[in-house]
């Protein structure tokens, strides 16, 4: 799948080199890796800071139409996303995703490849939107990201994340359509 079918998601091209496809089980370790100081750090994603690795295994990992997904080159996993049905029953056709990348790779678009990576997966499972529940709005690259992925902040939920240095900030939820 590419990561580049979307316009606006055009210029997330990872750096050459760099491969986007679905997680196995054998890039746990290095998905774990990403994800357990991202989860202890506390100041991005709203999952309690004592998460256990298996509880965080079970929480990325998900059954069809989501999916786990790695950015690997050389074999090493440089970041990770996961995608899935923000809702069930009538709210099933809006997917939602999230997106880790580790922190020697930061900045250099790999977030926005995997966000690209998961736009055309979710257009492909057969979702007609994308939402964002909680993009903590202190969290300023990732918010300019998204919004230069085509994603809008539609609300602010004041105090609404307890930042570990900020203490109460806010909470976007964003969306666009696929």
């Amino acid at each position: 799948m590419s990561a580049t079918a979307d316009p606006a998601a055009a210029s997330a091209s990872p750096a050459a080199g760099i491969e986007i496809r679905p997680a196995t089980a054998d890039d746990w370790p290095g998905m774990w890796a990403i994800l357990e100081p991202v989860i202890r750090a506390g100041d991005t994603f709203t999952w309690d800071r004592g998460t256990t690795e298996d509880d965080a295994r079970a929480r990325w990992f998900k059954d069809a139409p989501g999916q786990a997904f790695v950015a690997v080159r050389d074999g090493q996993v440089l970041g990770t996303g996961e995608l899935h049905a923000n809702q069930g029953g009538g709210g099933s056709h809006v997917a939602n995703a999230g997106y880790m990348v580790h922190p020697d790779h930061g900045g250099k678009g790999l977030a926005r490849a995997l966000c690209a990576y998961s736009l055309d997966a979710a257009r492909a499972a057969g979702f007609r939107a994308m939402q964002f529940n909680a993009v903590v709005e202190s969290n300023v690259r990732a918010v300019a990201a998204w919004q230069a992925m085509g994603f809008e902040v539609l609300a602010t939920i004041p105090e609404a994340f307890n930042h570990p240095t900020l203490g109460y900030v806010g909470l976007h939820l964003m969306y666009r359509k696929l």
